[in-house]
C-alpha cells in the first residue's frame, strides 16, 4: 500500500462520539472561531478562510495520480519492486489477455457474417480484466457489466462455453434466452449480465453484505464503466458499501467513452476516483493499460475488503480501442488516428509482452507454441 499512496484517496472513518459543548472552547475557554463542528453531518472545523472550504477541483493538468509498475515500454519504474508473481503466473496472464483478443476477433466476425445477432469486444482493455481477475480468489464473487469475458476465461469458463452463450444454441444454459456476451457463471460465481446498465451496482454491496456476516473470507468485486457512473445506481451503490461496511471492489473501467458520449461530456470533476472520498470510501486510480499494476492495486483492496469490511473504489484509466458494440460506429465521433495510437503506441497486450521478454520469460518460440 505504501507504493499506492500518491495515487489514492484515503478516508478514515469517524465514530459516533458523544455530544460535547466544551469542544466549541478554545485552550483559554473562550469561544473559538476556528472550533470543531457540531453539526451531525461533518466533523470539520471552522474557518474564516474559504479557500479552505472548497474540496479538490481538477483545474489544468491537476487531479489524481495514476499508479503504475511499469511504462510503455515494458521498464519498470522502480526496478526494485518486485510481485513475486512467478514465471508462469505471467505467462499464464499474457496467454489469457491473447487469448481474448482472438476470441474478440472470431466473434466480431462471426456478427459481422450474421452467425450471431450482437457482440461486444474488450480491444485494448484486457489488462483491466486479467490484472484484476488474478488478484482475486476464486470464491469472491463477480458482478461484471458487459466488458469482462477475460474475468471468466481467466477462472476457466471455456471457448466452448463462450460460442455456446453468443450462439444460443441448445448447449447453452440459459437456452438462448440472454442476448450474446451476457455470460454468467454459477460455478465461477460469476453472475450473470444484465442489459439494463448499472443494475449491478446496488445488487453487489447486498451480496457483499452477506458476505460479511457469512463470514466468508470474501468479497465482491463490481466492473462498471465510466458512463455507468452516472447512473442513480452508482450512487445508492456506493452509499450503501459505505454505510453499510460491505467488503465490496467497485472496479470502474473509464476508457473514455460511453458509447458515443466522451468523459468531458460526461462529467467535470477529477474523473470518477474523486468521487470515493465523499462516499467515505478509500479509492485509488491506476493505469488500466499496466496488468501489474491493475493487479497490485486490486490485490491491495481485496485485503482491505476482506480484513477490514470496508469498500474501495479503483479507476482503470483505459482506452476502448474497439467500437462499443456492434451496433456502433465509432468512427462518427472520433477520428482514425486516435484510436491507431492506442492500439500501436501503448496497447496493454503489447507492454506487457516487452516487460515479459526483458525478463527472459518471452521470445519468438514461445509465441508460435502459444
Amino acid at each position: 500500500l505504501t507504493m499506492l499512496r500518491l495515487c489514492r484517496f484515503s478516508f478514515r472513518k469517524t465514530r459516533a462520539w458523544a455530544f460535547s459543548p466544551t469542544r466549541l472552547l478554545s485552550s483559554s475557554g473562550e469561544p473559538s472561531g476556528h472550533e470543531q463542528s457540531l453539526y451531525p453531518g461533518s466533523k470539520s472545523r471552522f474557518s474564516a478562510d474559504i479557500a479552505q472550504c472548497r474540496p479538490l477541483t481538477s483545474d489544468g493538468d491537476g487531479g489524481v495520480s495514476l499508479y503504475r509498475v511499469m511504462d510503455r515500454l515494458g521498464q519498470l519504474l522502480n526496478p526494485e519492486q518486485d510481485l513475486n508473481l512467478s514465471e508462469e503466473t505471467l505467462l499464464k496472464m499474457h496467454k489469457t489477455m491473447m487469448l481474448l483478443n482472438t476470441a474478440d476477433k472470431i466473434l466480431y466476425d462471426a456478427q459481422r457474417q450474421g452467425r450471431i445477432s450482437f457482440y461486444m469486444t474488450s480491444f485494448g482493455e484486457e489488462a483491466t480484466h486479467i490484472g484484476s481477475a488474478s488478484a482475486l480468489n476464486s470464491n469472491d464473487l463477480v458482478y461484471a457489466q458487459y466488458r469482462e469475458a477475460g474475468v471468466l476465461l481467466w477462472r476457466g469458463y471455456t471457448l466452448d462455453e463462450m460460442m455456446n452463450q453468443c450462439y444460443g444454441n441448445h448447449l447453452d444454459p440459459a437456452k438462448g434466452r440472454q442476448m450474446p456476451v451476457h455470460y454468467g457463471s454459477k460455478e465461477l460465481n460469476y453472475h450473470t449480465i444484465s442489459s439494463p446498465l448499472a443494475t449491478q451496482m446496488p445488487q453487489a454491496p447486498g451480496a457483499a453484505y452477506a458476505l460479511k456476516r457469512a463470514q466468508a473470507g470474501a468479497c465482491v468485486i463490481c466492473y462498471f464503466g465510466d458512463g455507468a457512473a452516472s447512473e442513480g445506481d452508482a450512487h445508492a451503490a456506493m452509499n450503501f458499501a459505505a454505510t453499510l461496511d460491505c467488503p465490496v471492489i467497485f472496479f470502474c473501467r473509464n476508457n473514455g467513452y460511453a458509447i458515443s458520449t466522451p468523459t468531458e461530456d460526461q462529467y467535470r470533476g477529477d474523473g470518477i476516483v474523486a468521487r470515493g472520498p465523499g462516499y467515505g470510501i478509500d479509492s485509488v486510480r491506476v493505469d488500466g493499460n499496466d496488468v501489474l499494476a491493475v493487479y497490485d492495486v486490486v490485490r491491495a483492496a481485496r485485503e482491505i475488503c476482506v480484513k477490514m469490511n470496508k469498500p474501495v473504489l479503483i479507476e482503470a484509466m483505459t482506452y476502448r480501442v474497439g467500437h462499443h458494440s456492434t451496433s456502433d460506429d465509432s468512427s462518427a465521433y472520433r477520428s482514425i488516428d486516435e484510436v491507431s495510437y492506442w492500439d500501436r503506441e501503448d496497447h496493454p497486450i503489447s507492454r506487457f509482452a516487452h516487460y515479459l521478454k526483458q525478463r527472459g520469460f518471452w521470445d519468438e518460440k514461445k509465441r508460435s507454441e502459444e
